[in-house]
């Protein structure tokens, strides 16, 4: 059996902090995993914006309400559903993804939590586990799935590079040129080439 692990934010989705930060003005929101390796110094980074310009969780879920999936990115997401078990491993919060997920069908998703205080201010995140997008790639292998894995930043790689086949999907020039042992593609219709390349069956992208 195979099964396919994509990144949501910039590969389904936009990213959803350099939307707030557009609507916000906020320049230092639109730092992303592209720009920032370590997640733990980007989420900080993030909360303390927050706590600085006195936003709320209200005022992230509002932004996020006007939101769509990419162009193409439902069409995608259901042929792939048609040929192979589909999850979706992101470092996105549950507090922000239900609209979009909607949207994309209720594909399976795994990602952390946030915290928040009676007044609705952030004051903390709980990854689901250290490492967890690759961690989880070694728990499907575990259950004898080949697994098949897409994203576009740094925090993707270590999920790539456990995957039995990685590839790299609209992510910037410094990614592609770090991880150059990854095909990496910019189109859904060569996202789904790749992705029958990389299958043990025979599949027509």
């Amino acid at each position: 059996m195979e099964l396919v692990c994509l990144d949501l934010e910039g590969v389904l989705v936009p990213e959803i902090w350099i939307e707030f930060a557009e609507r916000t003005g906020i320049e230092a929101l639109r730092a992303t995993t592209r720009d920032v390796p370590d997640y733990d110094v980007l989420m900080k980074q993030r909360l303390s914006l927050l706590d600085e310009h006195q936003l709320r969780i209200g005022d992230i879920q509002a932004v996020i309400a006007d939101m769509a999936p990419l162009e193409g990115a439902r069409e995608f997401v259901d042929w792939l559903r048609e040929r192979f078990q589909l999850v979706i491993l992101s470092d996105t919060f549950y507090e922000f993804s239900a609209p979009l997920m909607a949207q994309l069908g209720w594909p399976t998703l795994l990602c952390h939590r946030l915290l928040t205080d009676a007044e609705g201010r952030v004051v903390d995140y709980r990854l689901r586990q250290p490492d967890p997008k690759r961690a989880s790639v070694k728990a499907f292998h575990s259950l004898n799935y080949r697994i098949i894995a897409s994203g576009d930043s740094y925090n993707d790689t270590t999920m790539l590079e456990e995957a039995d086949a990685g590839i790299l999907f609209r992510a910037p020039d410094n990614v592609i040129e770090e991880f150059p042992q990854y095909p990496a593609v910019d189109s859904y219709q060569a996202l789904r080439e790749e992705i029958c390349r990389a299958s043990e069956r025979d599949i027509t992208p």
